[in-house]
């Protein structure tokens, strides 16, 4: 097993390119079931997460040719539609494949997913939604068994809370039902708008992309010609590298980005005393002299993203005061709390908040990431700690982040990728 060894205390400088989005790979990779069409796609980042669902595919019966600078996916051969435990309990977005499985086949068994320990993510929503459409589902044996033998019907769907992922799933049933779907109360965040565009440049009629009603126009189950596509950038990658800078206070310039996906992070940062210089494609953070404390409270896009709740707890241990931190979307998502304090942060759980206590010198040590984004923090945390750390179970790290250690070295971090 893979481990990070870092040693602290050193300014960083210099240019990191941001990679493609996950969170955006990973409802448009199992959109490609949808289309008729070998579908390119350009920027899929190289991370674990992405693997698994393409694999995911594969054992569907689905074809993916790997270019330098795209993949090739092929959804013409599938002939399965199970998507079995085996694959699906390593990552809750193998959920995805739900939506646009049935709407194609009519039919489809699809495993109760697995993935990081933050808390409950309840897949009823999703049900709940298709079973509107028309659909048919038990759960039995630990998967959920799906049919609609008429095809998906549309009409409108109100989700009682915001799911991102049942968003997606539901805007791909949704794209090969029969009549017009609308979504009340859908998510708003970049990478439901870009699977939106793209079926919309498809040739999907989709109104409301960006807002919290979308009306879609499905095909009756014929299927899409999928027009080539690149992904996004990754915004919780990029917000993880100004943390970097903000917490080294290092000036970094961030490559291919967009600034308008990160209007909240940037302002938490600004209010922490840091300025930026922002291109179309670019952002330099320029680090403040004194970081200020700051109240964050997270909620759906577009306000603070929980996916930089934990990069933001280790830079607030370094903020001249009290900042407090409170976690409304995951009940157990502070569990990078008891690593961070193993390095002598001075924070205070009190339910869903933390009150943490800045200005503290961290001391490397042995820590353990417990999910994706605490892997992260941890990694953070080191940069600036004196000796040396060692943060172990990185396999969470590789989930979302594309070669993280190697484009730290490339602006002066002192960080190795080791074996256990």
């Amino acid at each position: 097993m893979d481990y990070l060894k870092i040693k602290g205390t050193k300014a960083l400088g210099g240019t990191i390119d941001i990679s493609g989005a996950k969170n955006a790979s990973l409802p448009l990779i199992a959109m490609t079931i949808l289309a008729k069409n070998k579908v390119n796609i350009s920027n899929l980042p190289h991370v674990v997460d992405i693997k698994t669902l393409l694999k995911l595919l594969a054992n569907l019966g689905a074809h993916c040719t790997f270019l330098d600078d795209k993949t090739i996916v092929d959804t013409s051969s599938i002939t399965n539609t199970k998507a079995t435990y085996d694959i699906v309990k390593t990552m809750r977005a193998s959920i995805l494949v739900l939506g646009p499985i049935l709407a194609r086949f009519g039919h489809c068994e699809v495993s109760l997913p697995g993935g990081c320990a933050i808390g409950q993510r309840p897949i009823d929503l999703h049900l709940k939604a298709l079973e509107q459409m028309g659909a048919r589902i038990e759960i039995r044996a630990g998967y959920i068994e799906a049919t609609a033998p008429n095809g998906l019907q549309g009409g409108e769907i109100i989700f009682d809370k915001i799911t991102v992922t049942g968003t997606a799933n539901v805007v791909m049933a949704a794209a090969l039902a029969h009549g017009e779907t609308t979504i009340i109360n859908a998510a708003r965040e970049p990478e439901v708008v870009q699977l939106c565009e793209v079926l919309q440049n498809s040739g999907i009629e989709i109104e409301g992309i960006g807002t919290a009603v979308l009306k879609i126009q499905g095909t009756a189950g014929e299927l899409i010609d999928i027009k080539d596509f690149s992904i996004i950038p990754d915004r919780i990658e990029a917000g993880t590298y100004l943390c970097a800078g903000a917490i080294t206070k290092s000036t970094l310039t961030l490559t291919n980005v967009e600034a308008k996906h990160l209007g909240a992070v940037l302002a938490k940062l600004e209010e922490m005393g840091n300025s930026f210089t922002i291109t179309d494609t670019t952002i330099t953070i320029h680090p403040a002299k004194i970081i200020k404390p700051v109240r964050i409270v997270t909620q759906e896009y577009p306000a603070f993203p929980t996916d930089m709740q934990a990069q933001f707890m280790a830079l607030a241990t370094q903020a001249d005061g009290v900042s407090i931190i409170e976690e409304k979307l995951f009940e157990n998502r502070f569990m990078h709390v008891s690593e961070l304090q193993r390095m002598g942060a001075d924070i205070t759980l009190n339910g869903h908040t933390a009150t943490v206590n800045g200005v503290t010198q961290l001391s490397g040590t042995d820590v353990m990431a417990t999910d994706l984004r605490a892997s992260s923090a941890l990694v953070l945390a080191g940069l600036i700690a004196e000796g040396e750390t060692n943060v172990h179970r990185i396999y969470h790290l590789d989930r979302g982040y594309d070669a993280l250690e190697k484009k730290l070295q490339e602006v002066g971090a002192d960080i190795q990728r080791l074996k256990e």
